[in-house]
């Protein structure tokens, strides 16, 4: 296991600052994160990228996930030109 997923990701991914609201917002709840998608931008992203049929359960219109998978999902966001809420 690298030292990058051994800690929690929150600390290492830039955030992405906009005056605009954020496209996905990650929940910390220490065991688990929410990724909750906070415009439709984040929504169909999170439905094209992240959700699968038949393997994800959704909380509250929000995806839970391992803190382990964050960094890389915020990255991929990020890069794809979405407003992320760490």
């Amino acid at each position: 296991m690298s030292k990058a997923t051994k800690n929690y990701p929150t600390k290492r991914i830039a955030k992405k600052i906009s005056a605009t609201t954020p496209d996905l917002i990650f929940e910390n709840h220490f065991s688990l994160f929410l990724i909750r998608p906070a415009s439709p931008l984040g929504s169909s992203w999170l439905d094209e990228n992240v959700v699968t049929e038949g393997t994800v359960l959704i909380l509250g219109g929000a995806v839970p996930c391992e803190p382990r998978y964050v960094e890389a999902i915020a990255k991929g966001a990020a890069q794809d030109g979405l407003v992320v809420s760490l």
